[in-house]
């Protein structure tokens, strides 16, 4: 909700001015906002003002409010038209058609100046009508957001929008078509935990404002890191924060991704994954030759020099953005997953990076997994991990949970999932990443049920005989394929 007057807001910032506001998130004006981050727009009509007339079956009808709003709140019908003279608006949000590096997309801009960028009832009708334009088109969503949350002097009304922008969103969702958020200052309330929260990729401006709890509605002592864009990426809620001058490639980058040629995604339409092609295989980049011992094969795996989920992916892809975080509170650096360009293609990465994979890692795969998936984007993982975290922490965080979630996500993927084994292949934290019947493996990799020292300390209770257990448990590349565990060893690069 808001927390303070959302006209207090409004006059406040536009008093402020630029000296005491210096990001660029929040000098700009929604209208600002949308030419900094598109070639082109054309503004949805506005039945109540001069807009263009841009998609004019579309346009929201003015609610027959009465008097002072559906509450009757003295003084409201001042307030609007206080904040009209003061920004021009007609409410707090301004939906437009843009380009942005080529490809068009349905935009969501928020005018904080416009009573704190509040959602009222004509806020939810302009944003049920955008969504609804971007169903119809196959385009994506963008939403540069800048909200105290909903409009206390329409009471329930108000909040309620909350609801009807969820379900708008949750039907472009189920449509295939991408939306993307970028977090203004502030982004607090319900849209943060509707527009911002819900969106597949969600950037944010350097030192905005993101939480829930609006800044006179925390706990006293409550650290302020938490409320900002950097602490929300640093817990596994945004995927960047991306410096202002960067933000209109970046979101360039991000549709051309999620949009552009050579895939299905931000169609819209039923598509065909059976005949989706899948992603090419990688090349194997490490030591040529096959290991001659099964200790052999895990001393390989085991060097500190061979080539990890970086060299991979420099070398497969020409351009590839990441998204970062579960969305529950983790984060793992040990897990690289996004979506980037192979031979004018986009492929969905999920790349274990040789470390113990984390509860949070394998969360943020299996949403990497599901959101490609629905966007008709073939996927490509990297098994690298001597198995899942096993300390008490991770115990804490849900281990066995997040390993069933991505296990879930892979076992129900519609799209090809490509798998290569370019490491250590440690027990169930390295099958939750190995797609079931598409797993391949490089020459200087292994497989195992179990580590060999741990098999040796449990069935024969004598470090000395790890050598043979290793043998025993047959987890060299071609034994691997001998069993029928994977279909192939990879060729080197």
């Amino acid at each position: 909700m808001s927390s303070v007057s959302d006209d207090e807001r409004g006059e406040a910032a536009e008093r402020a001015g630029p000296a005491a506001a210096p990001l660029p998130c929040t000098r700009l004006t929604a209208r600002q906002a949308i030419a900094a981050v598109s070639e082109a727009y054309t503004e949805l009509t506005d039945p109540e003002g001069p807009g263009t007339a841009a998609a004019a079956s579309h346009a929201p009808a003015a609610a027959a409010f009465p008097p002072d709003g559906p509450l009757g709140w003295r003084g409201y019908d001042e307030m609007r038209a206080r904040a009209h003279v003061r920004t021009g608006e007609h409410e707090s949000v301004v939906t437009a058609l843009a380009t942005m590096g080529g490809t068009e997309a349905v935009v969501l801009s928020f005018e904080f100046r416009y009573l704190g960028g509040s959602l009222g009832e004509r806020t939810g009708d302009r944003l049920e009508a955008a969504y609804t334009l971007a169903r119809e088109r196959g385009l994506p969503v963008v939403s540069l957001i800048a909200t105290g949350g909903s409009r206390m002097q329409e009471g329930m009304r108000a909040l309620t929008q909350l609801q009807r922008v969820a379900a708008q969103s949750a039907r472009n969702r189920a449509a295939g078509l991408p939306q993307i958020a970028v977090l203004r200052d502030p982004t607090t309330g319900g849209g943060w935990a509707t527009l911002g929260a819900a969106a597949d990729v969600i950037l944010a401006l350097p030192g905005a404002q993101v939480g829930f709890a609006g800044s006179r509605v925390r706990p006293a002592d409550a650290d302020p890191y938490a409320y900002s864009a950097e602490g929300q990426l640093a817990s596994g809620h945004l995927d960047a924060v991306v410096p202002p001058d960067r933000l209109r490639t970046t979101l360039q980058h991000w549709l051309h991704l999620l949009c552009g040629a050579g895939g299905a995604a931000g169609s819209g339409k039923s598509r065909e994954v059976d005949a989706l092609a899948p992603a090419p295989l990688p090349s194997a980049r490490g030591v040529p030759g096959l290991p001659e011992s099964g200790w052999g094969a895990v001393t390989r795996a085991r060097e500190p020099r061979r080539p990890r989920a970086e060299a991979y992916l420099r070398a497969y892809f020409d351009d590839r953005q990441e998204i970062s975080g579960d969305r529950c509170g983790g984060i793992d650096p040990g897990m690289r997953c996004g979506f980037g360009r192979h031979q004018g293609r986009t492929i969905a990465f999920a790349a274990q990076c040789g470390t113990a994979t984390r509860p949070a890692g394998f969360r943020t795969a299996a949403r990497l997994i599901r959101l490609a998936d629905r966007l008709g984007i073939p996927v490509l993982t990297l098994v690298d991990t001597p198995g899942a975290a096993n300390d008490a922490a991770a115990e804490r965080a849900g281990t066995g949970a997040a390993i069933a979630d991505a296990f879930a996500a892979l076992a129900t993927a519609r799209v090809p999932v490509t798998s290569l084994l370019i490491g250590e292949g440690g027990s169930g934290g390295a099958l939750a990443l190995a797609a079931p019947d598409r797993l391949w493996a490089t020459p200087d990799s292994y497989f195992s049920v179990i580590a060999p020292e741990l098999a040796a300390a449990i069935l024969k209770r004598d470090p000395a005989q790890i050598h043979e257990t290793a043998d025993q448990l047959r987890i060299r590349p071609q034994d691997l394929l001998d069993l029928g565990v994977i279909r192939g060893i990879a060729p080197p690069a």
